[in-house]
């Protein structure tokens, strides 16, 4: 079973986007959590406020009208928001979350209240992670509404929930990539990094202008197979719309993975990958549009990527490359 991390980032006694009031929260049960699965609602779009057993009411979430989100597949994906209440102390105790896929299929999510037990969250992350399976990118999409409405940071998925100090992960001086990481070549196609050989034509990025030049490889640097420390960067670009029916998403996201101490060019200038906080942004190519746009952070992991060799690319010319569609500077 994979597990996942949860941190919370909390300012002051904040709780489902919302300060506390006089009303304290209290943590939602391993029963209510399961029993709530199976709460539905009639009509999504005229049902704001349904009770159930007399006891729990789910009431939508600020009177928000739904997300329509789309990702780079083109599908789009609907999201309502509600809160779970219990009747006696009108506790909110969880959000619920209906996500609709383009086929019309249902899924539901329920985020516990932060006092949660650890096992109620873990039940949320495997079941989360289950979905994920079938609905590509359903963490992500999550992820990105949940930070627009909680007043804390989105849930950061940690892979393997891995320690950094309990794996004795390598840092160093080597600069370099894993060796599956897609490098933008000169005639518009992606070759695995460790794939690239001298001669090549890869694409450079002018950090001024924007402009993209060809530049040939000369060398592939590879560094011997050890337990490399990687930092992992989740990267998203978003045109929302407001409209009568709700608000509209455009998502394009990236995921990069290097060592801590590769060169980066964000907006606030050259930055070493473990120094990228989330909120920053990048120059990346959106491949819908044929540009490069300003993608901004929202998740950052660093941990060990486990025993492989990682390269590094030396060019003939140019200060950049395209990885994953992400502009770094070369070394």
């Amino acid at each position: 079973m994979r597990k996942l991390t949860l941190t919370l980032l909390l300012a002051g006694s904040i709780y489902l986007g919302k300060a506390q009031t006089a009303v304290n929260p209290r943590p939602l049960t391993m029963d209510e959590y399961n029993k709530a699965q199976s709460f539905t609602i009639g009509d999504l779009d005229k049902d704001t406020y349904v009770k159930f057993e007399n006891t729990y009411v789910l009431d939508r979430y600020e009177n928000r009208k739904p997300y329509f989100i789309t990702g780079s597949d083109g599908l789009k994906k609907r999201v309502d928001l509600y809160k779970l209440v219990a009747k006696e102390g009108m506790q909110e105790i969880g959000l619920m979350v209906f996500y609709t896929n383009e086929k019309g299929k249902l899924y539901r999510a329920l985020v516990p209240d932060f006092t949660a037990d650890g096992k109620v969250w873990e039940k949320y992350f495997l079941d989360i992670d289950n979905i994920n399976k079938v609905e590509t990118n359903f963490i992500l999409k999550l992820s990105y509404i949940l930070s627009k409405e909680m007043s804390f940071q989105q849930y950061k998925l940690l892979n393997g929930g891995k320690d950094m100090k309990e794996e004795a992960a390598t840092y160093g001086n080597d600069i370099c990539f894993p060796g599956d990481e897609m490098v933008t070549m000169a005639n518009g196609g992606k070759k695995m990094l460790k794939a690239i050989k001298s001669g090549d034509e890869v694409i450079t990025v002018d950090p001024v202008t924007n402009k993209s030049s060809a530049v040939k490889v000369r060398e592939l640097t590879i560094h011997d197979a050890k337990n490399y420390a990687l930092t992992r960067l989740v990267l998203v670009s978003a045109d929302v719309k407001n409209t009568n029916a709700g608000q509209l998403i455009s998502l394009n996201s990236k995921v990069l993975q290097a060592t801590p101490n590769h060169p980066m060019l964000a907006r606030q200038g050259n930055h070493k990958m473990g120094e990228i906080t989330e909120g920053q942004e990048v120059l990346c190519l959106n491949e819908q549009t044929g540009k490069y746009e300003a993608f901004t952070v929202l998740q950052k992991t660093e941990q060990g990527g486990g025993i492989q060799k990682v390269y590094n690319i030396v060019a003939d010319g140019g200060s950049t490359l395209l990885m994953n569609g992400v502009m770094v500077m070369q070394k």
